[in-house]
């Protein structure tokens, strides 16, 4: 048996996920304040900034990794504020941090020693993992931490047959980036004109690449960009 373990899989890209992996016959759990509305998807309740919510979805998640045969560990959830260098309150600081870093490090060192050769651990990031725009300080931040995450696991896991990768999604069409941008058209095709296509790219083509990069441990420790060519700034 097959495992995908998804954080956030209730909407946008990692919902795509959870279809993908379960059309190729995965057993797929989304850990999420909401469930995933796809009908075979295990919906765990899991709030990723508080460390009961996420030792509770672990305790259920050791019964269900004993005996598979590899699991695609997918940290996607993220929280994303308006906010900026000069206007970033360190109490709304500390919770993007608690649900974009802390709570994926306190996933990781429960999941990670259990998790058996040829899985993956897999990081949803985003082009802001190595770049910067205005008014998104502490979303910024947390991805660049994430980019350093994904950098030292690969690192440590070395020799354990687990391998790890960053996906950097471009502007995708996700409730996140919708309300993000208050859902302004005009706003949206400036966005959309910044890459090659001139359009928002589709959280199944960002779902197509993880489940790519959890079969094909070639790309241990990369960075996957996937933002249909954005133009330099």
């Amino acid at each position: 048996m097959n495992i995908a373990i998804i954080t956030g899989a209730s909407v946008g890209i990692g919902r795509a996920a959870a279809e993908a992996f379960l059309a190729e016959g995965f057993t797929v759990y989304n850990l999420s304040r909401r469930p995933c509305p796809v009908p075979a998807v295990n919906n765990l309740h899991c709030d990723l900034s508080s460390t009961e919510s996420i030792n509770l979805a672990c305790k259920t998640l050791a019964a269900a990794v004993a005996g598979c045969s590899c699991v695609a560990l997918v940290h996607n959830a993220s929280q994303m504020l308006k906010d900026s260098t000069a206007a970033c309150d360190s109490n709304e600081l500390r919770r993007v941090l608690e649900t974009n870093v802390v709570g994926i490090n306190s996933l990781n060192q429960q999941l990670l020693p259990q998790l058996p050769p040829g899985s993956s651990v897999l990081y949803v990031g985003s082009t802001l993992s190595e770049k910067a725009v205005p008014g998104s300080f502490s979303y910024v931040v947390s991805k660049h931490a994430q980019l350093g995450m994904m950098r030292a696991t690969c690192q440590d896991l070395m020799g354990s047959g687990l391998h790890t990768a960053l996906i950097c999604p471009g502007f995708t069409d996700t409730e996140m980036l919708r309300t993000h941008l208050g859902s302004d058209p005009g706003v949206e095709r400036a966005i959309a004109g910044m890459n090659s296509f001139n359009r928002l790219i589709t959280p199944a083509e960002i779902a197509e690449l993880i489940r790519w990069a959890h079969h094909n441990p070639v790309i241990n420790g990369a960075v996957l960009h996937a933002n249909l060519g954005q133009k330099e700034s």
